[in-house]
């Protein structure tokens, strides 16, 4: 399993010796979830973990982008140049996704299904094949994207009928928020949620904050650690995840709509965000547009996105850090290849 974060859990299973910890895994979203509460009642823990995958289950159906959904009954429509109407919650979803895509200058778009689509990343099985030239050039001419996407109520309609919507860059940070006030709601306070190395930390493991690993992206292991504090989330964009390889050359699923290839500048971004509603819709919308963004513009976009604490790994293996981060990181291994910047 490709994950872009370590989990420490296993330690922290071991060290347990008095409050009673419960864990369940599954996969959805196309990723290994795990879900940790630490009660006094065990009982208590097990059905609120079951309440959380449940919605992760519902999710994962409602806004599947290739596999029969409501989402991709609304690419139909919008393919047919027709309008949709959408529950009340999808509406608010795609709103709040078009604000974030501006945010980052569209360089995080979910409108840009069909160019996933070419690349083959819309699938679960990636073929190691390159896109006809000529239909990635006619994708560049129309370029659709989420600001194209029109909502008026529950009712949806799109400029360009190119645009095809596809959250798998914004979902598992979502359901993180979704997560977490699940587990609030029933009580829980002490959990740690990691969906495919999005990770929210709740409460802590009886006083001791819980500590996760920041995935290496060509070694095996972490290359840094880091505590999170109540209610803090941490994710990692990075091309080791989805990606195919051929004639030696890697190609992930992170695209970049202006070029419409996939990003070769960058090996991995990692994010910290401090507790808040959103915490961990940033920390799976935020590290993407820093990714695309490139060696000379990474920090003004991480700025933009209003993320001080983040990480990069270029593609040559320089590691470079913010100062915010660093300052919170337990580093493995050697320090030679790590910049820090103000």
């Amino acid at each position: 399993m490709r994950r872009f974060l370590i989990l420490l859990v296993a330690t922290l299973l071991a060290a347990c010796g008095k409050a009673p910890l419960q864990e369940q895994q599954a996969y959805v979203f196309g990723t290994r979830v795990e879900v940790v509460v630490v009660g006094e009642d065990p009982n208590l823990g097990r059905q609120a973990i079951a309440a959380v995958l449940r919605e992760f289950d519902r999710m994962h159906r409602t806004y599947h982008a290739w596999q029969a959904s409501e989402l991709t009954a609304v690419n139909e429509a919008l393919a047919a140049g027709r309008k949709a109407t959408v529950t009340p919650e999808m509406a608010a979803f795609m709103g709040e996704a078009q604000a974030l895509s501006a945010q980052g200058e569209h360089l995080f778009d979910p409108g840009i299904g069909a160019l996933i689509k070419l690349w083959g990343f819309h699938a679960d099985e990636f073929v190691a094949r390159l896109p006809d030239p000529q239909a990635l050039a006619d994708w560049l001419k129309e370029k659709p994207s989420i600001a194209d996407l029109v909502i008026d109520g529950t009712t949806v309609s799109s400029r360009k009928r190119a645009l095809a919507l596809d959250f798998g860059g914004y979902l598992k940070g979502v359901a993180l928020d979704r997560a977490a006030a699940i587990l609030r709601g029933q009580g829980i306070n002490n959990a740690l949620i990691n969906i495919g190395g999005n990770v929210m930390a709740l409460g802590s493991k009886e006083g001791r904050k819980w500590r996760v690993g920041i995935q290496h992206p060509r070694q095996p292991g972490p290359l840094a650690t880091v505590q999170l504090d109540d209610g803090e989330a941490i994710g990692t964009s990075g091309d080791y995840q989805r990606y195919f390889e051929l004639d030696g050359r890697r190609y992930s699923h992170l695209i970049d709509p202006r070029s419409a290839t996939p990003v070769d500048h960058t090996q991995a971004v990692t994010v910290l965000i401090p507790a808040g509603p959103k915490a961990g819709t940033l920390s799976d919308a935020a590290s993407k547009p820093i990714f695309i963004a490139g060696p000379d513009n990474w920090r003004a976009m991480a700025d933009k996105m209003g993320t001080p604490l983040v990480l990069r790994v270029a593609a040559d293996g320089q590691i470079f850090v913010s100062a915010a981060l660093d300052r919170r990181l337990e580093y493995l291994g050697d320090r030679a290849n790590i910049r820090v910047l103000p």
